[in-house]
Order: structure tokens, then C-alpha cells, then sequence
């Protein structure tokens, strides 16, 4: 393969396609830390997550029930991580990386402890969740550009993909033009205000953590039921963590963290486009630095943003109710 037979349509399908997960999760650390809490623990859900619903789709054969298992996964992490950083006011961030660390090992030695595939889960088959043709596809497939645009880049995406899509709006929504988003992000910024004003913290701030919980888990749920069909060892690859620097990326807001999770959903796709590939001058590029792409560039992002990004005030600090 050579440089001229790189397809921008193919890098585009791809981009649309590898967004979800980082949309969820990014979606779900927006919800956590405009609350206050800081959610480093989103690549632990994302895994946990991932390998319940692969493992229980697989043993119903229903793709549904497998990702209902795994939100429930998700949230009850969630809810432990609410515990430690809000009700017994514990560091948030090694809160989070345990989480990490501990569905890191844990998934893979239930995994083989049930399924004995070398930590892995068997290939779920039909419970993948299936590809939505549009309305009309048949009909417009043949036309120049649009029929494309119509059947690949808009149709044919399962119904997750469309959901990740559908939930930046609605969640820039319920952040700045509800009761519940204007109590979130009061207890973000300066949480004694909004006790003063009637709002439960710490409430407000468990909810914001279960929601998270069940946004993270779609990421799970996605990476295995629609992208792979199976669960595999740190199959997140830094996800959580990309969603993360994504979110920072977005200063904290919806639709910039959403451009975000596109920017480096883009350039996953060209590292996965050029393996292989004979480029200009440098030729063709050993895998394991094309594999490099997508974290070189969160490095340049944090470095070119972090001083520009400004966090919720009251991010990481445990709210203590004044007497």
C-alpha cells in the first residue's frame, strides 16, 4: 500500500466510528468534575464495564442485557468512588487510579477465571449490537458524494454511535439551561454558596457521580459489543485518560470537549490508516510509533492548553458544611 492509496472517506468513517467511547467518557468526567469530584477513574469503569457486558451478552446472546450488566458494574463503581471522595472526603485522585489499577488486573483474572482464553472473553457473535441503515439508502447510495455521506458517514453506525452524538446537545443543555445543571455547577464552583442557597452537595454531587457511572459505561459497552465483539486485556488503551485530556482540551464545556473527542478519534483513525503505509520521504513507519500517535499528541495538547484551561474552583476539594 502506498501514501495515494490513503482515503480521506475511509479516515472520516473511521473518526465518526472511534468517537463514542471518548464521547461517553468525556461526557461523564464533565458531569463528575463540574460537580466538583475529580474522575481520573474513568479508564477503570470503561474496563470493568466493557468486560461485564461482553461476558454477559455472550452468556444470554442478548446485547441489550449485556450492556444493562455493565452500567450496573459502572454505577456501583461510581458510587464507591462517591463514597471515598465525598462522604469520607478522601483524595480523589488516588481514589480514582485505584479504581484503575484494580479493574486493570481484576477483569483479566475473572476473565480467565470463567472463560479460560487467556484473560479474554470468547467472540459474542450475534449479540453485537447491529449497524442501522437509514431510511432511503437503497434508493440515494448511488449518488455522487451525498449517496456516500448519506449511507457511511451518517448511516450505517450502530445505535450507540448516534446516542454519543445525540448526548453532547443534551447534555450542554441540562448544564446551562436547567435547575439540576445550574446546582452542578454551583457545587463545582463554590459548593458553600450553593448550601447556602438550599442545594445538598453532597447529594447533587452522589447523583452527578451515577450519572457519570452510566455515561462511562456505554464507553465500556461500545468498545466491546460494537467495535471488537469481545473483551480483551486493557482494551481501553488510555481511553479514560484521552477523555480526560480531551475534556481539559473543552476548558470544561460540552461541545469544545466533544470537538476534542473528535480531534483524537481523527487521529486514531490515521494511525490505524498509515500502518503499513508507504509515506513521503520517511517511508514506512515501524507499528509501534504509529501506535505513539494518539498519546504524542495528547502530550502537545495538555502542554499548549493547560495553562489556558480553567477548572471548576472547587474541583477536588471535599466540601465541609459551615456550622
Amino acid at each position: 500500500m502506498t501514501f495515494d492509496d490513503l482515503h480521506l472517506g475511509s479516515i472520516l468513517v473511521s473518526t465518526v466510528r472511534n468517537a463514542p467511547v471518548l464521547i461517553f467518557a468525556g461526557m461523564a468526567g464533565l458531569f463528575a468534575e463540574r460537580s466538583g469530584v475529580i474522575d481520573i477513574g474513568l479508564e477503570g469503569k470503561i474496563l470493568a464495564s466493557a468486560f461485564v457486558s461482553a461476558a454477559v451478552a455472550y452468556l444470554t446472546q442478548n446485547p441489550w442485557s449485556g450492556i444493562a450488566a455493565g452500567m450496573l458494574v459502572s454505577v456501583l463503581l461510581a458510587t464507591l468512588q462517591a463514597y471515598v471522595a465525598i462522604t469520607q472526603k478522601g483524595n480523589q485522585l488516588v481514589a480514582g487510579i485505584a479504581i484503575n489499577i484494580a479493574m486493570s488486573g481484576l477483569t483479566f483474572v475473572v476473565a480467565q477465571y470463567i472463560f479460560q482464553q487467556g484473560g479474554r472473553t470468547p467472540d459474542i457473535g450475534s449479540a453485537r449490537l447491529f449497524d442501522v441503515v437509514l431510511p432511503g439508502t437503497a434508493a440515494i447510495r448511488d449518488v455522487p458524494f451525498i449517496g456516500w455521506v448519506y449511507a457511511h458517514l451518517i448511516g450505517g453506525h450502530s445505535v450507540l454511535v448516534y446516542l454519543a452524538f445525540a448526548l453532547v446537545p443534551l447534555v450542554h443543555w441540562l448544564l446551562y439551561h436547567t435547575r439540576f445543571g445550574l446546582r452542578l455547577r454551583a457545587c463545582g464552583e463554590n459548593p458553600h454558596a450553593a448550601d447556602a442557597a438550599g442545594v445538598n452537595v453532597a447529594r447533587q454531587r452522589y447523583t452527578t457521580m451515577i450519572v457519570a457511572g452510566v455515561l462511562c459505561s456505554f464507553s465500556g459497552a461500545y468498545l466491546s459489543i460494537v467495535q471488537s465483539g469481545f473483551f480483551l486485556r486493557d482494551m481501553s488503551a488510555g481511553a479514560g485518560y484521552l477523555a480526560l485530556t480531551a475534556m481539559v482540551f473543552g476548558n470544561w464545556r460540552p461541545l469544545y470537549t466533544f470537538l476534542g473527542c473528535l480531534m483524537f478519534g481523527f487521529f486514531a483513525a490515521v494511525q490505524i490508516q498509515i500502518e503499513g503505509v508507504d509515506l513521503p520521504v520517511v517511508g514506512r513507519l515501524p507499528g509501534s510509533l504509529i501506535q505513539m500517535v494518539p498519546y504524542v499528541v495528547t502530550v502537545i495538547v495538555l502542554a499548549g492548553l493547560m495553562a489556558k484551561s480553567v477548572a471548576p474552583k472547587a474541583l477536588g476539594t471535599p466540601f465541609v458544611k459551615s456550622r
